[in-house]
């Protein structure tokens, strides 16, 4: 039995040693042939280098209004969202004391015209005694002059002389004590004018005052938020509304402080604004902050934004705090860039086929930078001169011949 086994072994042995002897006969392989494929030189051009930055999207004027008077708010005549037009009405405070203030002024303004009134008929009564007193001495003053020389020739009696003399004196302090009641009434006058002007500027000032209960709109735009409510206490100081300019924005960024000497007012920048989507906007540098902030090293650059953005028709589709991005042209680099569709993408790995010199297809992975509009930048994977194909790829396998 053991013979027998040691004899198969052996036949085994010497089958497998003839059957590696013998040489396999070649199959030839066959290579697939693809067409209708594009394919593309890659080279390297120059391309602007970017400083890209953060900021927020802000009004480029807004207007926060608050009392200047305590008082229990009556009425809100607008929501979040309402457009506004200069001096329109807003917010209406309770202030009744100010109301009788002017009240109290605007009586002032009338008394005191009624006492201008009745001082210039005083004046004009006066005035009229005045005239008559000033005749009766200018007569007896005469009469005087004409007895002294009687008196000289003994003409008149000194009696007849005495009567002239003492009327003489009479009218003339008749004269003097009609022209002083005048100067007073005048003087009354006066103070009655100046009484006048003091109502009436605190008859403005009231006005003032009552003014102060009612808010209204300093430019045109939107409501943006809103903190009044009907019965609640508004104080002095306190916000109630913020009105901000709609029509005019800006993307407010902050760049690291090495960035600042670069910047250059009036200067373009692209501007992409996450509520509009991934399309990059031509803004313009409008405002640059010289000083840095301490903490975080960083200055803030406005840029203003294009008019024509914040709205579509009617819909508004910009609003401050909006999150943005800001790309600062710095210098121009080459860079080997290849189309987009070019690339393609299996699971987390970015691939693309290149032509060798056979003209036959190979897969290469790909590392991929920026992004240039409709191409992208190949950090590495291929080098400059390579072949590749840019349309078609997906009918296109391993190793098959490119026509």
């Amino acid at each position: 039995m053991k013979n027998r086994i040691v004899i198969v072994l052996f036949l085994l042995l010497v089958m497998g040693i003839a059957s590696c002897g013998k040489k396999q006969e070649a199959v030839p392989e066959k290579i697939a042939t693809v067409t209708g494929v594009k394919v593309e030189t890659v080279k390297a051009f120059p391309v602007e280098d970017f400083y890209e930055a953060v900021g927020t999207v802000r009004s480029k004027t807004t207007s926060l209004l608050s009392p200047k008077i305590m008082g229990y708010i009556l009425s809100v005549h607008v929501r979040e969202g309402d457009q506004v037009t200069p001096g329109q009405l807003l917010i209406e405070i309770d202030n009744r004391e100010a109301s009788a203030q002017l009240r109290r002024a605007q009586a002032g303004v009338w008394e005191a015209q009624e006492m201008l009134q009745e001082t210039e008929r005083t004046a004009r009564a006066f005035e009229s005694a005045k005239a008559a007193a000033e005749a009766d001495q200018a007569l007896a003053a005469s009469t005087f002059k004409r007895y002294q020389p009687l008196l000289e020739r003994k003409s008149v009696s000194q009696q007849e002389f005495d009567e002239v003399h003492a009327r003489y004196r009479a009218k003339t302090a008749e004269a003097e004590r009609a022209k002083d009641m005048f100067q007073s009434v005048q003087s009354k006058r006066e103070q009655a004018l100046a009484r006048i002007d003091q109502a009436k500027a605190e008859v403005v000032q009231a006005q003032v005052l009552v003014d102060y209960g009612r808010l209204y709109s300093p430019l045109r735009g939107m409501v943006a938020s809103k903190q009044a409510e009907v019965g609640a206490l508004a104080a002095p100081g306190s916000p109630l509304l913020t009105i901000e300019d709609d029509t005019h924005y800006r993307l407010e960024a902050s760049l690291e402080e090495t960035m600042i000497g670069k910047i250059r007012l009036g200067e373009p920048v692209g501007v992409s604004i996450g509520g509009l989507g991934e399309q990059w906007l031509e803004g313009q540098v409008g405002e640059v902050q010289p000083a840095a902030d301490p903490a975080s090293r960083t200055s803030i650059v406005k840029i203003n934004l294009p008019e024509n953005i914040g709205r579509k028709g009617s819909i508004r589709v910009l609003r401050s705090g909006l999150f943005g991005k800001a790309r600062f042209p710095i210098a121009k680099r080459p860079v080997m860039a290849i189309p987009q569709k070019a690339v393609l993408q299996q699971g987390q790995l970015l691939e693309v086929f290149v032509v060798d010199r056979d003209n036959r297809a190979h897969l290469r992975l790909l590392s991929t930078g920026r992004a240039y509009g409709d191409r992208v930048e190949v950090l590495s994977g291929i080098n400059e001169g390579d072949r590749i194909i840019t349309e078609g790829a997906e009918k296109v396998k391993e190793g098959n011949k490119i026509e």
